[in-house]
This record gives structure tokens, C-alpha cells and sequence, in this order.
């Protein structure tokens, strides 16, 4: 596959072409049986392991561009490979491999009193383009997931993880001719030059869906300029509601976890809300093992009477996806109040709740509306992985089609089928 690393002269030319090659490996693929499909992931995870130096001396060439280029913490953080996220690649691909082939499947199938016989039957969505930032790892999820789904992916990293996500998809064309099936089903866009993306996004005459991943901007250029259906994922800005029956050790364990296990994910807790009732009891430990573990927290007037370290928290911060280890914290007038807030505030991402009394869960969990909910469990949880999926495209804050992780079955649409006897319609 020739790649180009400086800008194309022709951006229209090189995605037509990527358009012409996706289509001709689009009818193999819809037609390809799971056995074909899964030797090629198995060969794709196989591959990734033994070829793991030549994937992270790739990343390292990005990393360097990026320590070079400025580039904050946690985005590199992002974008960082290394020997346990390389073996987390493969066994993604592996888990892909164990899971149902959604394609075929009979969703429902019912008789009309004419005889006619109607079934819908899950198929391949087409060919997607994926559209990320950093995050090498999301073009081998991607890859796997569109592999075993049927669909052919066309994969537009960011400029900042080119070398780490073509040694990747070489890897994922490799593996698919060495199955039978063709290479082209998994392409990457060979070029660095953002004019290929406005291309792709004009490309309604064989693109049938665009995914994108990454920061606000990328997410409002595609949906703001797409002719293309658009499954897209905004802000992660993820909330922790404690409540006053909360379990105060379990509180600050969760409150940690959410927030400080790994800071640069779109699950990361970016918002702390604490029940008024709560703040003489649950906030301070919460807080203080936020301190302990080096995150900066900024509250509203009631917080900073209770932490003095607490920095003023402004209008801004409630809506701030920080990816840093930075928390925003809010007193709230009980479950009533943590509702409201998440309604005017959130992205519709990922919030959960904790507490001990099952009706203020309960209610939390039917109305609160985003794409996951949670009870007890740290928003961290907000993985395709996590979730059983084997991995994800990404978490869809759509309201049609899918929302949260989007996994196998997510990839597919559906076809009607109807069977008759010679059967007119009077």
C-alpha cells in the first residue's frame, strides 16, 4: 500500500481510489462465511504479537513527533503504545474471534394472514470511514470489528499516530490475504493532508457511514459537513453522583477510580456531584484521596468552605471534558438535583450513582438520559471491551441507531425478507 507522509496533491484522486478499491472488496466480504473471517483475526492478532517490536519502533516515531510538537500529557497518553496495549490489541482481536457472527442472523420473522412469510435478517452496513485522532489502538479495533461485521472499513488516523497505524493495518492486510479475502477490505488513508477528509465526507456515491473519534472539532467538522450518515461521539463529560446513602469507603474508592485510573479515556469522570446531605460526611475522604493521588479539584462555594485546596470552580468547568487529572465538583440538592445538573451539563455520555437505597438508584438510572447509566460501578466501565463486546468503534451519543459502545452488532443493519407462494395482493 503506498503511503504518503506530506500533504497530497490530489486528495480527490487518492479517495476516489480508496473508494473504487472498498467497493470491489465490499462484495467478498459481505459474503464471507465467519470461518474466513475469523482466520483472519486470528492471524491479525497473531501477527500483532510476534511483530510487536516493529509496532511500537512505529509508535515511538510518533511519540517522539509529539513530545517534539508540544503535545499535552494525556495525550500522549493517548497515543503511547506499549508492550501490555500491544498485547491488549491482540487479545481484542481474539476476543472478536470468540464472539457471534452477527451477520445472518434472524432478528424476528413473522406469518401474515396471507401466508406471506417476513423475517429481518442482520447484514453489513456497507463501507464505513473511521475518522480518529491518536489512539493506534482504534484502528485495530476498527480493522477487527468491520472485519467480522462484514463491512469494509477506510481508516483516517490523525497525523500524530500515521506511523503507528500503518505498521497496524499492514499487519490487518496481511492477515486477510493470507485468509482469502481481500486486502482492500481494511484500507488506510495514505496521506496526512486534511482535504482528504473533506473528501471522504463528500463521498455519499460509496461511503455509507463515517465514525469519527476524537476531540470537539473534529466531531463538528464531520457532523457539520458530512453528506454521509454520521454515527458520532461527543464530550465524554462523565459525572459521579454520591449520594447521602452512599457507602462513604465505597464512594471514595469509586470517585478515585472514575476519575484517576487512567485520565486521557472518554469514561473518565470529569464532573463530581455530591448530595447536600452528604457534604459533612462523604465529601472531605472523597476529596482527600483525589488530593493523595495528585488531581486538582475545583468546587463550587459549598466545597471550598470544606477543602482548602479546592480552587474556584467557574460556569466553564461544568461542561469541561478535561482529560486531565482535573475534577470540577458540585453540591446538588439530593437525586432531583444530580439530574438536573447532568440534563444541563452533560454530553450524554456516561454518569452513574452511588448509593445504597434502590429507589434513588432506580430513579437516577430511568431518568438520567445518556448513552450509559451506571449503579455503583465506575464510569470507567464505559469500555466495548468491558461491556463483553470484544472491543468498540467508539461510544455513540446518537439517539438512533446505537448508543454507547459500538460493538458487532452495531455495525450491522437489517434486511427484510418475505417469502410467498405465488402470492398477489389483490
Amino acid at each position: 500500500m503506498n503511503v504518503q507522509t506530506k500533504p497530497a496533491e490530489d486528495a480527490v484522486a487518492i479517495v476516489a481510489e480508496l473508494g473504487r478499491r472498498a467497493k470491489g472488496a465490499a462484495v467478498a466480504l459481505r459474503t464471507a462465511g465467519t470461518d474466513a473471517k475469523n482466520r483472519a483475526l486470528s492471524e491479525a492478532a497473531r501477527l500483532i504479537r510476534h511483530q510487536k517490536a516493529a509496532i511500537l519502533a512505529a509508535n515511538a516515531k510518533d511519540i517522539a513527533a509529539a513530545q517534539a510538537a508540544g503535545m499535552t500529557a494525556a495525550l500522549q497518553d493517548r497515543l503511547l503504545l506499549t508492550d501490555s496495549r500491544v498485547d491488549a490489541m491482540a487479545r481484542g482481536l481474539d476476543d472478536i474471534v470468540a464472539l457471534p457472527d452477527p451477520v445472518g442472523a434472524k432478528i424476528e420473522e413473522w406469518t401474515r394472514p396471507n401466508g406471506l412469510v417476513i423475517s429481518r435478517v442482520r447484514v453489513p452496513i456497507g463501507v464505513i470511514g473511521v475518522i480518529y485522532e491518536a489512539r493506534p489502538n482504534v484502528t485495530a479495533d476498527a480493522g477487527a470489528l468491520c472485519i467480522k461485521s462484514g463491512n469494509v472499513v477506510v481508516l483516517r488516523g490523525g497525523s500524530d499516530s500515521f506511523h503507528s497505524s500503518r505498521a497496524i493495518v499492514e499487519l490487518l492486510r496481511r492477515a486477510l490475504a493470507t485468509s482469502g479475502l481481500p486486502e482492500d477490505c481494511v484500507q488506510l488513508v495514505p496521506t496526512t493532508d486534511r482535504a482528504a477528509v473533506g473528501e471522504m465526507l463528500r463521498a455519499m456515491d460509496w461511503l455509507d457511514l463515517i465514525v469519527p473519534r476524537g476531540g470537539r472539532s473534529l466531531i463538528d467538522r464531520v457532523t457539520e459537513e458530512s453528506r454521509v450518515p454520521v454515527l458520532r461521539h461527543y464530550d465524554g463529560i462523565c459525572h459521579v453522583y454520591v449520594d447521602r446513602d452512599a457507602d462513604v469507603a465505597m464512594a471514595r474508592d469509586l470517585v478515585a477510580n472514575a476519575k484517576m485510573r487512567r485520565v486521557s479515556v472518554c469514561g473518565a469522570a470529569e464532573t463530581l456531584l455530591i448530595d447536600r446531605a452528604a457534604l459533612d460526611t462523604h465529601l472531605m475522604p472523597v476529596l482527600a484521596r483525589l488530593h493523595e493521588l495528585g488531581c486538582e479539584v475545583r468546587g463550587d462555594g459549598e466545597v471550598q468552605k470544606r477543602d482548602a485546596k479546592a480552587l474556584a470552580a467557574t460556569e466553564k468547568d461544568w461542561r469541561m471534558e478535561y482529560l486531565a487529572p482535573v475534577i470540577s465538583v458540585a453540591t446538588v440538592d439530593g437525586v432531583d438535583g444530580a439530574i438536573r445538573h447532568i440534563a444541563t451539563y452533560g454530553s450524554q455520555h456516561t454518569e452513574t450513582i452511588v448509593t445504597n437505597n434502590a429507589a434513588t438508584a432506580e430513579r437516577f438510572l430511568g431518568e438520567v438520559d445518556s448513552a450509559i447509566v451506571m449503579h455503583n460501578a465506575s464510569t470507567q466501565f464505559a469500555d466495548g471491551a468491558e461491556f463483553g463486546l470484544g472491543a468498540e468503534i467508539g461510544i455513540s451519543t446518537n439517539r438512533m441507531h446505537a448508543r454507547g459502545p459500538v460493538g458487532l452488532v452495531e455495525l450491522t443493519t437489517y434486511k427484510n425478507i418475505v417469502r410467498g407462494k405465488g402470492t398477489l395482493r389483490p
